[in-house]
């Protein structure tokens, strides 16, 4: 038994939901250690719900482990009570397979998914014991390597990484892992490990370049291109997963059918990034599925791509779903559904006689804004949707939209207003009983995206804004508004525009203020973020708040995800003039992305 689990055992009674921490799940993979294996501890630096939700982390689990000379082990950033417990009682931050302390492991590697995890990577570290800073790390310590979405723009966190992966990490991960064995076999010292890693595609080394992104190490690529996965079906899909030991967020088999986007929503990080759209096999998705709720035991399964609609096999592959299921009662989830006339008889069968709630992205209250942002539906799709859904037996709709969107006003508010409260009468003239949830995030710019330049409203703004709404949908009986926390949203923004001159706040902000979780609306420490920026000397405006000059160089675009720079400029051209874009299904819309990979759409027009 190892110290650390000796040490476990007194402190696990005391700590909220033990089970975050003791590992054992039904297919976690355990490998006999040998000098020559790679030890990975793979890091989601959120809580163990949130991370066993993740699908990014069931899938690289699998294709690690699948290789016999790489043991991919779990990490999870511990509750505060637990870091409390730990710090307390000397305990490292561990692995849940083999309890070993990350410190000992070859390689940590964090997947980044939102911004405001970039605390708890920190404390991840901390908790560790290793140094936060790259540079402070010596040649025993584990090479640290991040990875996901928030990689198109690293610079905040560059300085505490060692290697950034940009764009699918199914082979390049692999790879990646694979040269750190041969430098552990072969002795290599950590600068001869970058040198090598820099060649591979997408892989990010901040050492070398300085803070202008001028080139410290001549080999360096002058632009890093992200990794292109070109075919889904070329990667195993699993037919197990680990199953958690407690509920967690999403507590269910999920099957990744495509990956991509082609609808062009101007906002959309992921859309763009993630081009071109590439389809599992129907027969791959519909044999993992089966093999994973037999083997786990669910009774619900979902599939998971940005537009599930969109999938060109989807008629089939929710057919064969059905009938597999239905007869065994397991629940079928079919996220990001276009409302139309298969997909409402889809959910019919599916639902039955109790019908939970429909959800519209509408995102915007007007037609003119909607197609300011290439929101491609109208308000007589969306009414032609609830009639026919009150005429089925539903009961209940959810309504997501953005506020502070570029060249929003107060009349685009009403707009949502005017939605929700003639929903309400369409549903009065029918007789029908009828509930609408209204919930409003703010919108962020991010960079990748049409809207990268955009300047973001104030927290100030947002609040008023929140107001002028919340008192308006109030005065609508059977109308329920939610909104999302402003000052999130504006540190959400300060870092996804960020520099590298970010990461001195936020060491200070976790080193002096005990910032953390900040995703978490009861941990946010608003006053730990205002003190650690003035401090640090730095305007959170002119990161979040100013408009961007697109002629200007910026700090993510070390980073190209394929999309090129003209397409941004000429759809932002056209959202300043409410003109959309095709669905580039419908013929391709010239973004650039096959100069670097297979496109499905066609040939490219820039």
């Amino acid at each position: 038994m190892s110290s650390v689990q000796n040490k476990l055992d007194k402190i696990l009674p005391k700590a909220e939901k033990p089970a975050r921490y003791i590992g054992g799940e039904l297919n976690q993979v355990i490998k006999a250690e040998s000098d020559d294996l790679l030890r990975f501890a793979f890091c989601f630096p959120d809580t163990y719900e949130i991370g066993m939700s993740y699908v990014g982390l069931q899938l690289l689990y699998y294709l690690v482990n699948k290789e016999e000379k790489l043991w991919c082990e779990r990490v999870f950033a511990p509750a505060k009570d637990m870091a409390k417990l730990m710090e307390e009682n000397s305990v490292p931050l561990f692995t849940l397979e083999s309890k070993t302390p990350v410190k000992e492991c070859d390689v940590l590697g964090f997947t980044v998914q939102y911004e405001l995890s970039y605390s708890n990577i920190l404390m991840c570290l901390k908790q560790a014991g290793l140094p936060l800073l790259s540079k402070d790390r010596n040649e025993e310590d584990p090479i640290i390597i991040a990875g996901g979405p928030c990689c198109f723009n690293p610079e905040p966190f560059a300085e505490f990484i060692d290697v950034i992966q940009v764009g699918d990490g199914e082979e390049q991960l692999i790879e990646l892992l694979k040269l750190a064995r041969q430098r552990k076999i072969n002795h290599w010292t950590k600068r001869e490990y970058l040198e090598k890693a820099v060649e591979i595609q997408g892989i990010y080394v901040p050492e070398f370049y300085d803070d202008n992104h001028n080139k410290l190490y001549d080999k360096a690529p002058d632009k890093v291109l992200r990794s292109f996965l070109k075919d889904m079906n070329s990667v195993d899909y699993p037919d197990k997963m680990l199953v958690p030991l407690i509920e967690i967020v999403h507590d269910r088999p999920s099957i990744e059918i495509f990956r991509g986007c082609t609808r062009g929503c101007r906002f959309c990080q992921a859309g763009m990034n993630y081009r071109p759209v590439r389809e599992r096999d129907k027969d791959t998705v519909v044999k993992a599925a089966k093999s994973q709720l037999k083997d786990s035991g669910h009774q619900e399964i979902s599939v998971l791509s940005l537009s599930t609609s969109d999938y060109s096999q989807f008629e089939d592959m929710t057919t064969e779903l059905m009938e597999y299921c239905r007869p065994r009662q397991i629940g079928i989830s079919l996220p990001s559904l276009r409302m139309d006339n298969f997909a409402f008889k889809i959910l019919d069968e599916l639902q039955g006689v109790r019908k939970t709630g429909l959800t519209f992205a509408c995102e915007a209250g007007t037609q003119r804004l909607r197609d300011v942002i290439n929101k491609n539906i109208t308000e007589d799709h969306i009414f032609k949707t609830l009639d026919q859904a009150m005429d089925m037996g539903w009961q209940s709709v959810k309504l997501y939209f953005m506020m502070g969107l570029p060249t929003e006003t107060y009349e685009d508010l009403d707009g949502i207003v005017d939605l929700s409260a003639r929903i309400m009468k369409l549903a009065k003239e029918k007789g029908k009983r009828f509930a609408v949830s209204v919930s409003v995030s703010n919108f962020v710019p991010k960079p990748q995206t049409v809207f990268q330049w955009c300047r973001q409203n104030t927290a100030e703004e947002f609040e008023e804004k929140h107001f002028y709404l919340k008192d308006k949908l109030k005065k609508i009986k059977g109308v329920n508004y939610r909104y999302h926390g402003s000052y999130q949203s504006h540190l959400e923004a300060f870092f996804a525009r960020g520099d590298r001159a970010l990461g001195k706040t936020l060491k200070l902000a976790f080193e002096k203020y005990g910032c953390c979780f900040d995703a978490w609306t009861e941990s946010f420490n608003k006053e730990g973020w205002m003190k650690a920026l003035e401090e640090t000397g730095i305007d959170d405006s002119y990161y979040a708040v100013n408009e961007l000059d697109p002629n200007k160089e910026q700090p993510w675009e070390i980073i190209d995800n394929g999309v090129s720079h003209e397409f941004y400029l000429r759809e932002w051209e056209k959202a300043l003039n409410a003109k959309t874009t095709q669905d580039c299904r419908y013929g391709c819309v010239g973004c650039g992305i096959n100069k670097h990979t297979d496109c499905p759409m066609g040939g490219c027009l820039s």
